[in-house]
C-alpha cells in the first residue's frame, strides 16, 4: 500500500454547537483511517481554516448565526480543487439542503444518522463518492420536484448524453460508486471517470448529487 493510501483522510468541523462538534471529534477519532484537522464555529471562518487545515471533507452544519453553510459552501465550491462538503442536517426536508445543493455540496447526512454511516459518507466524500442518504434524497426530490418546464429542461439535457453517459449517470442516481458503475457496465474506472466528467461538462452539474436529482427531476 502506497503512503498517499494510508494516510488519514482529513476532515474539517464546521458547527455552531459545541456539543455536535465534540461528538463527531469523538467518534471520528475513534476511525484510524479519518483525522479531524480542525473546527469552526463560524462559516466565515471556514476559508481559513482550509487553507491552513488543507481538508478532503468538510462536514458542514446549515444554520449557525454568522455566516451560514450555504453561504461558506458557495465560497469552498469556488476554490480549485476545494474540499468535498457534506450538509449537516436536521430534517431531510429542509429548503436550505436544496440550497446547499445549488451551492455545491457533495452530499447531506442527518445530524442522528448513526455514527458508522456518517464514517462511511466521510469515505465516500473523500474518494469522490456520491453521498446520497435515501431520506434525504427523497426530501429533495420533494423540493425540486418540477414544473413541466423544468422536467423538459432536464429531459433536454440529458438527451445531449451518448448512450453510455446515460447509462452511467443512471447508475449514479441509484447511487452507486465509480467501481460498481465500472463493473456493471464492463468499463474500466478509469474510462468510467472520463465519462463522468464529460457527462457532468454536458449537465452543468458541479458533483453527483446534482446529476442524480436532475435523473430524478426528468422523470
Amino acid at each position: 500500500m502506497s503512503a498517499a493510501a494510508e494516510r488519514p483522510v482529513r476532515v474539517l468541523l464546521v458547527d455552531d454547537d459545541p456539543l455536535v462538534r465534540m461528538g463527531l471529534r469523538t467518534m471520528l477519532g475513534g476511525v484510524p483511517e479519518l483525522t479531524v484537522v480542525g473546527e469552526a464555529e463560524d462559516g466565515a471562518d471556514v476559508p481559513a481554516l482550509v487553507a491552513k487545515t488543507r481538508p478532503e471533507v468538510v462536514l458542514m452544519d446549515l444554520k449557525m448565526p454568522g455566516t451560514d453553510g450555504i453561504t461558506a459552501t458557495a465560497r469552498l465550491h469556488e476554490r480549485p480543487d476545494g474540499p468535498a462538503v457534506i450538509v449537516l442536517t436536521t430534517y431531510d426536508a429542509d429548503d436550505q439542503v436544496v440550497r446547499a445543493l445549488r451551492a455545491g455540496a457533495a452530499g447531506f447526512v442527518l445530524k442522528h444518522t448513526p455514527p458508522a454511516e456518517i464514517v462511511a459518507a466521510v469515505r465516500r466524500a473523500a474518494a469522490g463518492e456520491p453521498v446520497l442518504s435515501p431520506s434525504v434524497l427523497a426530501g429533495l426530490i420533494r423540493h425540486v420536484t418540477t414544473p413541466d418546464d423544468d422536467r423538459h429542461r432536464a429531459r433536454e439535457l440529458l438527451g445531449t448524453l451518448t448512450d453510455r453517459e446515460q447509462a452511467i449517470a443512471a447508475a449514479i442516481a441509484r447511487g452507486l460508486t465509480n467501481r460498481q458503475i465500472a463493473a456493471e457496465l464492463y468499463l474500466s474506472t478509469a474510462t468510467v471517470k472520463a465519462h463522468l466528467t464529460r457527462l457532468m461538462a454536458k449537465l452543468g452539474a458541479a458533483n453527483r448529487t446534482q446529476v442524480a436529482v436532475l435523473l430524478h427531476a426528468a422523470e
